[in-house]
Formats: structure tokens, C-alpha cells, sequence
């Protein structure tokens, strides 16, 4: 049997139960930067890994090698009588679920049996016996889930984020946490308030209401206001970065000097501990005053929309609708 599951710490977690399993970690942040339509797996898996070492969360040539194992065994998958996707609520995982879901729609499984785990719980925190449970609970992967999964890799991958909304629009039942996951990802585009995602708003907000020790900034920002969560901490200090290293800072730290996030092996304690304070122009950013584009304009992916100062799509929360900046 063969269980794919979202990351290293669920994988340890479900490996503790002794299930007769091979565990596979997918341990992708799609959520954060390209993920282009039109390219073959291959070509996608070489984006990813390139994407993710620039932003110093892992070496490339390590990145690039896990991917293609991960891909080999999830390819393998006839070897086993079973394949088991285990997934969270959360957008990080969802969207993992739906590459998975798209890998699999179409394909002759053989005798292979293809189940699925997904609950509003997260799995790194789960007991033994809850997860055995989760286990024992798994439910057929039917074909309305594999077209479903098919549809919202597609939409996600689009380079017009107005599908997503269209998709919306339908019946998502069959898969319950995909709507809820899609609707986060629009909240990640810039608003038409002031420029900033949900998350960079967030952000802000939470230093400038006292929260100025790095470490505190990311509960106050995320954990205490975000259901389900779904960030990890090295993406919540990615957006401080991007904010800070800006033409015009909108956070710094308390000594005025530029918050740089850590790499590689370096010891993360220290970055935690520090402080920071919005800048006057962010305090006029967060009124609405200013707008973070206008400012300090924009190159960033949001899966299959690149967002550039020629090309750049705007989150009304408001009226709930994507509008195109012209």
C-alpha cells in the first residue's frame, strides 16, 4: 500500500501507526509561485524546484531530486494494492490533492484501489488512535472526484484567475474543502484597497497592533485569524521580506535595518526573536492611503497568473469578484 500524504510531519506521524505502508510526502507549497499550465510534469516539476530554491526555502539540486522520486513513486503506483491520499482542509493541502487527483483522472488503475482521507483536522497534531480511525474510514475515490480534481488543477493553473470564480459559482460539494481553499487563494491576490494580499495585510496589521516580535507577528497574523490555517512560518517571513526589502519599506526592523529571512542551514532562533515596526508609508498603506503597487510595483505568481505591472489582477473583497487593472 502506498499512502501520499501532504508533508514530513503528517508522513512521520501516520508512519508511527504501523500501517503496512509506504509513506509518501508531497511536500509542495503551491500556494506560492508558478505553477503554469501548458507544461508536462517534468517540465513543472523543474519550475517548482527552481521556485522554491530562489526563495532559499531549499536547495535546488536536493528539491529537483525529491520531486522526481516523489513523482517515480506516485507513477509506481500499479505495485500496490492500494493507494491511499491523505490530505488536510487547508489550501496548502487541497491544492496538492487536486495535482494528485489530476495525475490520477483517466488512468487504467488495474486492481489498484484508489481511497481518500480528508477531514477538518490536522494531521501533524492527531493521536494514534484518530488517526487509525481517519484510516479506517477512507472512502473510494469516485470519478465525480477525480473530474472535480481534474477541473480545479486546471482552473488553479489558468493564467485568467476568473475561472476559479466560475468554477465557484457550481456545485463543489463532491470534494467539500476545495471551494473554501480556492476562495482563500483569490483572497492572496492584491486588494483593490491598497495593494496588499489578505496575508501581507494581515501581516501588518499585527505588528502595527503590537505583535512587533517576529515569532508573535505570525500567530497574531495567521494562527489566531486564519481557519483552517495553512501557512508555514518560512512563507509568513518570505511576505515580511517582500515588504521590508520593497523601494519603499512598508516593515522594518526596530533598528530601521531590512528584515532578511534565513537560509539554508542557518539557524532560524535568532530571526524569531527580533522586532519590528510599520513604517509610515506602511501605516498609510493599511488606511488606504497609499497602494503597495503604486509604490513599489509587483512581479509575483499566484499558481497560473503571473502578476506584473502589465498584467495585474486585484482582489475586491468587498463585491467578492477579481478585477483587472487597466
Amino acid at each position: 500500500m502506498l499512502i501520499v500524504t501532504n508533508g514530513d510531519c503528517a508522513a512521520e506521524r501516520i508512519e508511527r501507526i504501523g500501517l503496512p505502508a509506504e509513506v509518501l510526502s508531497w511536500g509542495d507549497v503551491l500556494h506560492e509561485g508558478p505553477v503554469p499550465a501548458g507544461l508536462s510534469p517534468d517540465e513543472l516539476r523543474e519550475v517548482r524546484a527552481r521556485f522554491l530554491a530562489g526563495r532559499g526555502w531549499a536547495g535546488l539540486e536536493e528539491t529537483a531530486e525529491n520531486f522526481a522520486r516523489r513523482d517515480a513513486t506516485l507513477d509506481s503506483f500499479g505495485e500496490h494494492d492500494e493507494v491511499v491520499l491523505w490530505f488536510e482542509h487547508d489550501l496548502y493541502d487541497q491544492l496538492q490533492l487536486v495535482q494528485i487527483l489530476d495525475r490520477f483522472e483517466g488512468r487504467d488503475l488495474g486492481t489498484t484501489r484508489l481511497t481518500l482521507v480528508c477531514a477538518d483536522e490536522y494531521l501533524g497534531t492527531l493521536e494514534p488512535d484518530r488517526l487509525r480511525t481517519m484510516y479506517r474510514e477512507r472512502r473510494e475515490v469516485s470519478k465525480e472526484w477525480l473530474d472535480l480534481g481534474r477541473e480545479g488543477w486546471e482552473t488553479f493553473r489558468s493564467p485568467d484567475p476568473t475561472r476559479i470564480l466560475a468554477l465557484l459559482s457550481r456545485d463543489m460539494s463532491a470534494l467539500p474543502f476545495l471551494a473554501g481553499a480556492l476562495f482563500r487563494h483569490l483572497e492572496q491576490f492584491p486588494s483593490t484597497k491598497n495593494g496588499l494580499s489578505r496575508s501581507e495585510e494581515q501581516a501588518l496589521e499585527a505588528v502595527s497592533d503590537g505583535a512587533t516580535v517576529l515569532h508573535e507577528a505570525f500567530v497574531a497574523s495567521h494562527q489566531e485569524r486564519e481557519v483552517p490555517i495553512f501557512l508555514a512560518d518560512t512563507v509568513f517571513a518570505s511576505y515580511l521580506e517582500d515588504l521590508s526589502a520593497a523601494r519603499e519599506p512598508l516593515v522594518l526592523l526596530e533598528s530601521g535595518e531590512t528584515i532578511r529571512t534565513t537560509r539554508g542551514d542557518e539557524d532560524p532562533t535568532e530571526y524569531w526573536g527580533q522586532r519590528a515596526t510599520v513604517t509610515a508609508t506602511g501605516r498609510d498603506v493599511l488606511r488606504g492611503a497609499k497602494d503597495r503597487i503604486e509604490l513599489n510595483g509587483i512581479d509575483r505568481w499566484l499558481g497560473g497568473v503571473h502578476l506584473d505591472d502589465a498584467n495585474t489582477w486585484r482582489w475586491d473583497g468587498s463585491a467578492r469578484k477579481l478585477r483587472r487593472a487597466v
